[in-house]
Protein backbone atom coordinates (compact mmCIF):
# COMPACT_ATOMS: atom_id res chain seq x y z
CA UNK A 1 0.00 0.00 0.00
CA UNK A 2 0.86 3.53 -1.09
CA UNK A 3 0.51 7.10 -0.21
CA UNK A 4 0.52 8.99 -3.68
CA UNK A 5 -0.48 12.11 -1.57
CA UNK A 6 -1.71 13.80 1.42
CA UNK A 7 -3.93 16.79 2.56
CA UNK A 8 -5.68 18.28 5.59
CA UNK A 9 -9.17 18.43 5.24
CA UNK A 10 -12.24 19.79 6.71
CA UNK A 11 -15.36 18.06 4.61
CA UNK A 12 -14.17 14.57 3.71
CA UNK A 13 -15.16 13.79 7.59
CA UNK A 14 -17.87 16.41 8.99
CA UNK A 15 -17.25 17.56 12.18
CA UNK A 16 -12.97 16.42 12.25
CA UNK A 17 -10.07 17.91 11.27
CA UNK A 18 -8.54 14.91 9.05
CA UNK A 19 -5.41 13.95 7.78
CA UNK A 20 -6.16 12.81 4.20
CA UNK A 21 -4.10 9.78 2.72
CA UNK A 22 -4.36 8.88 -0.67
CA UNK A 23 -3.83 5.45 -1.77
CA UNK A 24 -2.56 4.64 -5.22
CA UNK A 25 -3.43 1.46 -7.00
CA UNK A 26 -6.90 1.44 -7.02
CA UNK A 27 -8.43 -1.52 -8.48
CA UNK A 28 -11.79 0.31 -8.99
CA UNK A 29 -11.24 2.06 -12.16
CA UNK A 30 -14.88 4.21 -12.13
CA UNK A 31 -15.76 6.00 -15.25
CA UNK A 32 -15.05 9.56 -14.65
CA UNK A 33 -13.23 9.51 -11.50
CA UNK A 34 -11.26 13.06 -10.32
CA UNK A 35 -8.56 10.72 -9.24
CA UNK A 36 -7.55 8.62 -11.81
CA UNK A 37 -3.93 9.16 -11.55
CA UNK A 38 -4.36 7.10 -7.85
CA UNK A 39 -5.35 4.07 -10.33
CA UNK A 40 -0.69 3.49 -10.74
CA UNK A 41 1.20 1.87 -8.26
CA UNK A 42 2.90 5.21 -7.25
CA UNK A 43 3.89 7.14 -3.86
CA UNK A 44 5.42 5.81 -0.33
CA UNK A 45 4.92 2.72 0.76
CA UNK A 46 3.01 2.93 4.25
CA UNK A 47 5.32 2.27 7.20
CA UNK A 48 5.01 3.32 11.11
CA UNK A 49 7.81 5.92 10.34
CA UNK A 50 5.60 7.48 7.42
CA UNK A 51 2.46 7.39 9.68
CA UNK A 52 4.14 8.79 12.70
CA UNK A 53 5.85 11.77 10.73
CA UNK A 54 2.52 12.47 9.19
CA UNK A 55 0.53 12.46 12.53
CA UNK A 56 3.34 14.13 14.66
CA UNK A 57 3.47 16.74 12.08
CA UNK A 58 -0.12 18.15 13.06
CA UNK A 59 -0.36 16.50 16.71
CA UNK A 60 -2.71 18.66 18.38
CA UNK A 61 -4.46 19.64 15.01
CA UNK A 62 -6.02 16.90 13.02
CA UNK A 63 -8.64 14.83 15.20
CA UNK A 64 -9.13 12.07 12.16
CA UNK A 65 -6.98 9.82 9.54
CA UNK A 66 -9.04 9.24 6.68
CA UNK A 67 -7.32 6.51 4.23
CA UNK A 68 -8.86 7.26 0.97
CA UNK A 69 -8.77 4.23 -1.26
CA UNK A 70 -7.17 1.19 -0.42
CA UNK A 71 -9.67 -1.38 -1.94
CA UNK A 72 -6.71 -3.83 -3.39
CA UNK A 73 -5.91 -4.45 0.41
CA UNK A 74 -8.45 -3.82 2.61
CA UNK A 75 -6.97 -6.10 5.55
CA UNK A 76 -3.87 -3.30 5.13
CA UNK A 77 -5.97 -0.55 5.31
CA UNK A 78 -7.41 -1.95 8.67
CA UNK A 79 -4.25 -2.62 10.42
CA UNK A 80 -3.04 0.79 9.47
CA UNK A 81 -6.17 2.56 10.70
CA UNK A 82 -5.45 0.34 14.63
CA UNK A 83 -2.24 1.89 14.07
CA UNK A 84 -2.63 5.52 14.42
CA UNK A 85 -5.33 4.98 17.19
CA UNK A 86 -6.20 6.93 19.50
CA UNK A 87 -6.64 9.50 16.22
CA UNK A 88 -10.26 9.08 14.79
CA UNK A 89 -10.17 6.90 11.42
CA UNK A 90 -12.04 6.44 8.01
CA UNK A 91 -12.16 4.72 5.01
CA UNK A 92 -13.22 6.19 1.70
CA UNK A 93 -13.83 2.84 -0.29
CA UNK A 94 -15.56 1.94 -4.11
CA UNK A 95 -17.02 -1.18 -2.63
CA UNK A 96 -20.26 -2.08 -1.13
CA UNK A 97 -19.96 -3.70 2.09
CA UNK A 98 -18.14 -3.01 5.30
CA UNK A 99 -15.27 -4.39 5.44
CA UNK A 100 -14.57 -7.59 7.78
CA UNK A 101 -12.80 -5.62 10.02
CA UNK A 102 -14.90 -2.84 10.33
CA UNK A 103 -14.12 -2.19 14.26
CA UNK A 104 -11.06 -0.54 12.81
CA UNK A 105 -12.84 2.24 12.02
CA UNK A 106 -15.16 4.87 13.05
CA UNK A 107 -16.28 6.02 9.44
CA UNK A 108 -16.40 4.46 6.64
CA UNK A 109 -17.82 5.82 3.25
CA UNK A 110 -19.32 2.92 0.55
CA UNK A 111 -19.84 2.97 -2.91
CA UNK A 112 -18.25 3.17 -6.20
CA UNK A 113 -18.25 7.02 -8.05
CA UNK A 114 -21.06 6.68 -10.83
CA UNK A 115 -20.42 10.49 -12.58
CA UNK A 116 -23.98 10.96 -13.50
CA UNK A 117 -24.93 10.08 -9.84
CA UNK A 118 -22.58 12.49 -8.45
CA UNK A 119 -20.81 12.05 -5.07
CA UNK A 120 -21.58 11.99 -1.37
CA UNK A 121 -22.32 16.32 -2.23
CA UNK A 122 -25.49 15.00 -4.71
CA UNK A 123 -28.63 13.99 -3.25
CA UNK A 124 -28.57 11.55 -6.19
CA UNK A 125 -25.51 9.50 -5.17
CA UNK A 126 -25.48 5.86 -4.58
CA UNK A 127 -22.31 6.43 -2.29
CA UNK A 128 -22.93 6.52 1.56
CA UNK A 129 -21.01 7.71 4.67
CA UNK A 130 -21.64 6.01 7.97
CA UNK A 131 -20.63 7.07 11.34
CA UNK A 132 -19.62 4.02 13.96
CA UNK A 133 -22.18 4.57 17.09
CA UNK A 134 -20.94 2.01 19.89
CA UNK A 135 -22.27 -1.37 17.55
CA UNK A 136 -23.92 0.40 14.91
CA UNK A 137 -23.08 2.40 11.97
CA UNK A 138 -25.86 5.56 10.66
CA UNK A 139 -26.01 6.68 7.93
CA UNK A 140 -24.40 9.88 7.95
CA UNK A 141 -24.78 11.15 4.04
CA UNK A 142 -27.34 13.52 4.16
CA UNK A 143 -25.44 15.67 6.18
CA UNK A 144 -23.31 16.53 2.66
CA UNK A 145 -26.97 17.92 1.45
CA UNK A 146 -27.52 20.93 3.91
CA UNK A 147 -27.52 24.28 2.56
CA UNK A 148 -25.37 26.85 3.69
CA UNK A 149 -25.94 30.88 3.45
Amino acid sequence: MKVASFDIVFQEIPGEVTLALNLSNCPCHCPGCHSQHLAQDIGEVVTEELLDSLTGRYKGLITCVAFMGGDADPEEVAKWAQYVRPLKTAWYSGRMHMPQDEKAFDYVKLGPYIEELGGLKSEKTNQRLYKREDDSWKDITASFWRKTF
